[in-house]
């Protein structure tokens, strides 16, 4: 067999050598051309691939370098009539001292409920605002779930809640005769020396048990059904921000508890409101000018209605959610802080 191929190649004329060697010549272009259209370019180190993105590209493919401390946002939707001037003014005091800021949310007509056009304006705001970080942002405003807007890093949610009919009886005497933090200001209710006894024989607005309702929608968020007292899906709801949207809640009655969990956790922000409040005239800023505490018969008209005992079935929540935070601050002999350590690490 091959004798006879190289017989047929001796006697081929020079015609068809040309021929053949314009077909080698085509096929080994044509495969060059190829090669060059599809030919794919080299990788690139990854330190490489970072440089070639844009800072948006880059900030959203790594978080790695993200700094959670100096990018700290805590968000205080604080509750009317539950302790949080005397937290708040403590953070004014202190702010200079720990280098970050603190913005007071002002809605109008001190509305709870943020329209449409304003959350997405305040959600950017808060996330976008560098300048301002780290920050404290308060104001009496529903909890509004940032992660729905498309919101990489949410801010730190905390806040406070009271006994409700402590709550309560304290905001009627407020109306009347104000507090020692702005005595000058006249109160809407000032001249009405109704006390909360009388006003719950008499049944009157002010002291109706749907004003309670404040704490649930509170924690509940700007749903429409978190504004309808009685509203068993926003009571469940409110329990269940709490405990997965909330860094921290605390009681007023247990005020230094709280800031003293807030300075150990968050002390980027915290660092020192322990001493402050503790030696400063700041642990109770903000005093009912007159009040005078509800008789037996009052507290046991008012817990018989549900609005009370909603409220107070959170309160109870916040409560137990808060103590359990406080022991698992300590080992279990009590003496000691507890920590945690990484070992075993695999492989060396």
């Amino acid at each position: 067999m091959i004798r006879k191929l190289l017989k047929m190649w001796i006697l081929l004329r020079p015609t068809h050598w040309l021929i053949l060697i314009a077909l080698c010549v085509l096929t080994c272009a044509g495969y060059w051309l190829l090669w060059s259209e599809i030919r794919l370019e080299p990788f690139k180190p990854l330190s490489k691939l970072g440089e070639s993105l844009s800072p948006d590209q880059h900030a959203s493919s790594s978080t790695d370098d993200f700094d959670y401390e100096e990018h700290l946002v805590v968000l205080y939707n604080r509750v009317p009539k539950t302790g949080s001037t005397s937290f708040v003014n403590i953070a004014y005091d202190l702010c200079k001292l720990n280098k970050f800021h603190v913005l007071h949310i002002n809605v109008t007509a001190n509305m709870h409920v943020l329209s449409l056009p304003n959350q997405i304006q305040f959600v950017r705001n808060v996330s976008r605002w560098n300048e301002m970080k780290p920050a404290l942002y308060h104001g009496h405003m529903a909890f509004l779930e940032f992660s729905k807007f498309q919101i990489a890093h949410k801010p730190i949610y905390i806040n406070l809640v009271r006994k409700p009919l402590d709550r309560l009886v304290s905001y009627y005497y407020f109306l009347r005769f104000g507090d020692n933090y702005r005595p000058n200001l006249v109160r809407k209710k000032a001249g009405n020396k109704i006390t909360f006894d009388e006003c719950v024989v008499q049944k009157q607005p002010d002291c109706d048990p749907k004003n309670m309702w404040l704490q649930i929608p509170f924690f509940c968020g700007h749903a429409a059904e978190c504004w309808e007292p009685g509203s068993s899906w926003a009571l469940e709801q409110a329990k269940r921000n709490l405990v997965n949207e909330y860094f921290l809640v605390g009681v007023t009655e247990q005020m230094y508890e709280f800031v003293d969990l807030l300075e150990r956790s968050l002390p980027r922000i915290f660092h020192g409101f322990r001493e402050h409040y503790h030696n400063s005239n700041k642990s109770h800023l903000r005093v009912t000018s007159s009040k005078l505490p509800p008789s037996e018969s009052t507290i046991k008209a008012i817990q018989k209605t549900k609005i009370w005992q909603m409220e107070n079935d959170l309160y109870e929540f916040a409560l137990t959610q808060f103590e359990f935070n406080k022991k698992k601050l300590m080992q279990p002999d009590n003496k000691h802080v507890q920590k945690f350590m990484y070992e075993k690490i695999r492989p060396k």
